[in-house]
Formats: structure tokens, C-alpha cells, sequence
């Protein structure tokens, strides 16, 4: 097949804006690249990934979806990415067999139907706004088989979702995460730095513990982040910013578990099958796709959301996890073969 695949426009693809899209679209490219594929990337200007084709457009920035009301209207800015991106799709369409995006908006879904080359959705967030819902739902009821999700927690999210969703959940090349049968002192916190992603649940615990954390991630919001530390002035935290893969996996290999405290649904969580590729056993809030993935009491820990309580709990009870059935789960489960294999029997149902 050759495939085009558009990326987020809340940022370049590097950035750090677009969350764990960045990962995801680089794995599934890899992946279909791997099996004689052809990819070529649409992404915002500024965006750069090693080794792949993209196409930078300029443009400006979408708002994301996370930081919109439930009730929020269309937002379109002027000299949109997002509209120039799927221009250029509509221009070049005809060169390829089907077009997969990984746009959280509105306008792909109502473009839909005036392209002559299928496009696939893939689904990166829950259920965030009337007019996405929306969206998505009118896709949906003609060809449910061109929708794909992460998880099956993030689908049941949208109430107009059958019982059997398509889900593609996630996968890494296991050769770029090295295992770490030793863990260090430190815990480890990852993620886009923002409210939804309850980071100030990991340093209260940490205050209480006195357990040194070790803080990676993009902060999209800065005044949120300088409230949390004035809360918590003497917390052992370290911020270590905004890494790429290699760089991420040796930082975070030898901590005792990673810490994921989202006070939304998560659709996936790719910072989940990474730690577990290193060995790192996850410990983490109900939160939607990390739910699906941490089996408790085998690779990790569940809490409820914001109940740090019981996040410290589970953070005394960490030494009871073997770390080698975490680097397992993750060889078992989400390898990029296994993702590509996914990926690639799904978009040979959109084109027929």
C-alpha cells in the first residue's frame, strides 16, 4: 500500500506538544515501513523524524481539544495547519491507496466524504466535545470499519460505539528500550505537563515519602506547574524536560516505577508499555487505557483518580513486582510487529 498519514496539528512532530502522537505515528510509520510499505508524512513545519518522508506545512497551530469546554464550537484560526495539511492531502490524494490521520478534530470527519481515497481515523483522545462526538458519530454509523481506536476504555467514552470498537492499542521497537533488571532510588513521572495529568499527585506522594522524582515531559502549561511546586517547596523532585526515545528510556530505566496520575481518560499511554520495556513496573490511576494495560499486582498498581493515599500505598508495595514480567508483557503485547499487524489488516478493510 502507499500510505498517507497526517499528523496532529497542535504541534511539529518532535515538539512535544501532540503528546504521545509523536510516538505513535513514528512507530505505525516504522511499522508499515517495515512490512514494504510506503509512507510519506504530513505534519506541521518545524516537525522532524529521523529516517521517515515528511512533508512540512506551515500553518498555524490548532487549540487542543484537552483545553476546549464540553460545549466548545468549531475553532478554525486563519492559516490553519490543519486546513493547509488536508489541502495538500486533497491535491496529492489520487498517489496513494488510503490516507490515515491522527488529527483530534472536527474537520477531517466532515472532509471525509468529498475525498475519492479512503481515509482511516484513528481515534487518539475519549469522548472531549459535543461537536467531535458529533463528528465522529455521523463517520461511524455509515463505516464503523474506518474508525479505530486505542482502547476499548477510551471507545466506550463515545456512547454511539457498538460493542466490538477496533483497537489498534500500541507498540514500540523493543530494541530501542534497554532492560534494567535493577532499579535505582528515584520514581519517575512522565507526560505533557497539565492539569488533566494530575503531576501534583505525584509530588504530594513523593513530599509525604521523601522518594526522589524524576519529572520528564513537555509543560504546556506553566502557571499550573509554578502553582504546583509553590505547594510543595521542599518536594524531592527533578525536572528533567522534554526527551526523545533514547534519551528517555536510559533516564527512566533504573527508577523504581514509573508514576502515571491522569485525572482524565487516557486513551492508550504510551509512557506505560515504554517503562515496562525497560522493566519499570507502572503504577498508575483508573484512568481509561493504562487500566487496560497495568494488570494489578503483576507489572504495577491501580489507585483511584487523585487518591494519593493510595498511590502511596502502592508505591510501598513496588518491591513486590517482578521487573522481567514487565519487560515480557511488553515483548508479548506491543511490539512494533504486533502494532504494524494491527495497522495493517485494519487499513486493508477501509480501502475495501
Amino acid at each position: 500500500m502507499k500510505q498517507l498519514l497526517i499528523s496532529t496539528p497542535v504541534g511539529p512532530l518532535g515538539s512535544g506538544l501532540g503528546g504521545g502522537i509523536d510516538l505513535t505515528l513514528s512507530n505505525a510509520a516504522r511499522s508499515q515501513i517495515s512490512r514494504g510499505h510506503e509512507v510519506t508524512i504530513v505534519a506541521p513545519q518545524g516537525s522532524h523524524l529521523p529516517d521517515l518522508s515528511v512533508v512540512e506545512i506551515p500553518g498555524n497551530l490548532q487549540i487542543p481539544a484537552q483545553t476546549q469546554a464540553r460545549n466548545s464550537t468549531i475553532d478554525l484560526p486563519a492559516d490553519s495547519v490543519l486546513a493547509n495539511m488536508f489541502e495538500y492531502a486533497r491535491q496529492v490524494q489520487h498517489n496513494y491507496d488510503v490516507i490515515l490521520h491522527f488529527t483530534y478534530d472536527w474537520l477531517p470527519f466532515f472532509l471525509t466524504p468529498f475525498f475519492e481515497t479512503p481515509i482511516a481515523h484513528f481515534v487518539s483522545m475519549g469522548s472531549m466535545t459535543d461537536a467531535m462526538d458529533s463528528a465522529i458519530a455521523r463517520i461511524y454509523a455509515n463505516h464503523p470499519e474506518s474508525i479505530a481506536f486505542c482502547t476499548r476504555t477510551q471507545a466506550a467514552t463515545f456512547p454511539f460505539v457498538g460493542n466490538d470498537p477496533i483497537c489498534l492499542t500500541g507498540g514500540l521497537d523493543l530494541d530501542l528500550y534497554r532492560f534494567q533488571a535493577k532499579a535505582g532510588d528515584s520514581l519517575a513521572w512522565v507526560g505533557r505537563i497539565a492539569p488533566e495529568k494530575g503531576i501534583e499527585d505525584a509530588i504530594a506522594a513523593v513530599d509525604w515519602l521523601g522518594i526522589p522524582l524524576k519529572i520528564f515531559g513537555n509543560i504546556q502549561d506553566a502557571a499550573y506547574w509554578q502553582a504546583v511546586q509553590a505547594r510543595h517547596p521542599k518536594a524531592p523532585i527533578e525536572y528533567g524536560g522534554f526527551l526523545e526515545t533514547r534519551d528517555l528510556q536510559a533516564a527512566i530505566g533504573n527508577c523504581r516505577a514509573l508514576l502515571l496520575t491522569s485525572h482524565w481518560v487516557e486513551a492508550f499511554g504510551n509512557v506505560a508499555i515504554e517503562a515496562l520495556a525497560c522493566g519499570v513496573p507502572v503504577i498508575s490511576s483508573r484512568c481509561g487505557g493504562p487500566e487496560e494495560i497495568v494488570t494489578d499486582g503483576e507489572v504495577g498498581f491501580l489507585f483511584d483518580v487523585a487518591d494519593v493515599d493510595g498511590l502511596v500505598t502502592a508505591i510501598g508495595q513496588i518491591g513486590m513486582i517482578n521487573r522481567q514480567a514487565c519487560r515480557t508483557l511488553a515483548e508479548r503485547e506491543y511490539s512494533l510487529e504486533a502494532f504494524g499487524d494491527r495497522i495493517e489488516h485494519w487499513l486493508q478493510r477501509v480501502i475495501h
